[in-house]
């Protein structure tokens, strides 16, 4: 147990700052303080002993120094040993248990405010961490706060055990010490190179745990989700579980497809997605019911056990389409509370609300390698770009052909590679998956869209990369296609265009492909 009776306060943050130190002092702790932090004390009648009284020297070069003297880190640091003690006894220095110090907000005033490199450096934070460092390391006899959240766990500590502290309290403290120490030093120096992102040479990730997993992948995987440490939550991390038991591994990671699917769209949208493919998808103009029917025609059979994604609240109606299917989860801006208790009633089906503003269509994109990390720039939504496409076919498409290849590139760009998306009437009607031919991803999309036992003709396909032969343009004309959408880039790309002016169809090219593996 450490029994607090000397502490070193200074804190730039004073939030909380007078009942905490004040609630110290009525215990017979000594607090001793430096500049701003000292007068702030002082000016509620707590008691204490500035900092240059213990050194015996002045703040110097304006205040950059103030604490790096031997006669106050070797209280912090001495452990109780003859040895440490007889140091202490010649310098006539008493030990500090206890530490409270915040830091200089140099993400909040130095970043946010984009303040230029000689001016941000005003804000780093030297004596701070080196006092905050030397009482983690000493946990065994010495406390360190960093956080005005942390007071009134110490100070519930200290009702309970007599004013003392158990050394795993401060054993916890020195953990989370040190790991927002080497996040806040990580700000500073991705600042330094702020100007040279695009080729930083040193990246570093600091993330804090959302929540444990039951297991990850497969039932013999440990797995834990986490969100990026001291920062607003986003995307997932912000969204809300309004029912249901806990989120897998493999639900976060189909529920993050489904969701970022049907954001691209503007209009009311849904998707059904299985194993990161959307196996449904559709837009409507006003009824989000209509949608999620017209999305469930894509496949209802694979449909089961999948996860529904819409961009608009979910009303009545909807929830009474939904309810007899099994999902693993739905996830939407919200839902009214008449569909809420409705869906409710199946105990097994995961609810989220998230805000749609929470995902910003933007960012970096991480993925592991074995002893390594990619990282990578996200696809951002596509947008409306169809004025940049180029139609190299000799047939023009009409403008409703054009909103339906539109409506097909979105859907191919979420859609695993090799990617193909045949649609109709802004309906997912067969997607063929993750081939490794692209002609064989053409006969697999054919294949869904016959068994939804609907009219193949008149079809739009996407393709997310170039096709390297004509079989894929010549099997998709046999399957009812005559408006294609790809990216063009090929070799063989005039005999790929000779094909489908052959059959009739239109072509357009977008210059830009969407692989995703």
């Amino acid at each position: 147990m450490i029994k607090i009776s000397r502490a070193l306060i200074s804190c730039w943050d004073k939030t909380d700052l007078i009942p905490f130190a004040q609630a110290l002092s009525d215990r017979g702790v000594e607090i001793i303080s430096s500049g701003g932090t000292a007068a702030h004390l002082a000016e509620a009648g707590i008691p204490v002993v500035k900092v240059e009284d213990v050194t015996g020297y002045p703040e110097v070069l304006g205040g950059r120094v103030k604490t790096l003297h031997p006669m106050i880190h070797a209280p912090i640091l001495a452990a109780r040993s003859p040895e440490h003690q007889a140091d202490l006894d010649k310098l006539g220095a008493s030990p500090i248990e206890l530490v409270v110090v915040n830091l200089y907000p140099f993400v909040e005033e130095a970043i946010r405010q984009q303040l230029p490199l000689d001016k941000a450096i005003e804000y780093i934070d030297i004596g701070g961490p080196t006092l905050l460092r030397g009482a983690a390391k000493n946990y065994q006899h010495t406390v360190a706060l960093h956080n005005p959240d942390q007071y009134e766990a110490l100070l519930g500590v200290l009702a309970e055990n007599d004013g003392q502290v158990p050394e795993s309290f401060s054993q916890d403290c020195a953990r989370r010490l040190f790991f927002y120490t080497s996040w806040y030093d990580a700000q500073i120096q991705a600042y330094f190179g702020k100007d040279d992102q695009d080729a930083a040479p040193y990246r570093t990730l600091h993330f804090e745990k959302l929540q444990d997993l039951r297991y990850g992948e497969n039932p013999h995987q440990k797995a834990a989700a986490y969100r990026p440490a001291f920062e607003k939550p986003g995307g997932l991390a912000s969204a809300i579980q309004l029912w249901g038991k806990e989120l897998s591994f493999n639900n976060f990671v189909d529920v993050q497809a489904a969701n970022e699917l049907v954001l691209e769209f503007q209009e009311t949208a849904v998707a059904i997605i299985k194993h990161t493919n959307p196996c449904g998808l559709a837009v409507r103009a006003e009824s989000l019911s209509e949608a999620f029917e017209a999305a469930l025609r894509g496949d209802s059979v694979s449909a089961f056990g999948g996860i529904v994604a819409c961009n608009r609240i979910v009303d009545l109606a909807t929830a009474e389409k939904m309810k007899p299917i099994f999902f693993e989860c739905i996830i939407a801006p919200g839902f009214e509370a008449e569909a809420l208790e409705l869906l409710k009633s199946k105990k097994n089906l995961r609810l989220l609300a998230a805000d749609s503003g929470s995902f910003p269509g933007r960012g970096t994109e991480l993925k592991s390698l074995t002893g390594g990390m990619l990282f990578q720039d996200v696809d951002p939504r596509i947008g409306d770009v169809r004025d940049s496409w180029e139609v190299v076919s000799q047939r023009k498409p009409s403008p409703a052909e054009l909103r339906e290849l539109a409506f097909a590139w979105v859907a191919a760009k979420h859609v695993k590679s090799n990617a193909i998306v045949f649609s109709n009437d802004m309906e997912l009607y067969g997607a063929g998956a993750g081939q490794m031919s692209r002609v064989d991803a053409v006969r697999l999309a054919r294949m869904k869209a016959e068994q939804g036992k609907r009219t193949l003709k008149g079809l739009a396909m996407a393709s997310d990369a170039f096709f390297p032969f004509r079989d894929g343009v010549d099997v998709a004309h046999e399957a009812g296609v005559t408006a294609i959408v790809q990216p063009g880039g090929s070799v063989r790309d005039d005999e790929v265009i000779a094909a489908a002016d052959e059959h009739g169809m239109c072509m357009v090219m977008t210059g830009k492909r969407h692989f995703k593996h």
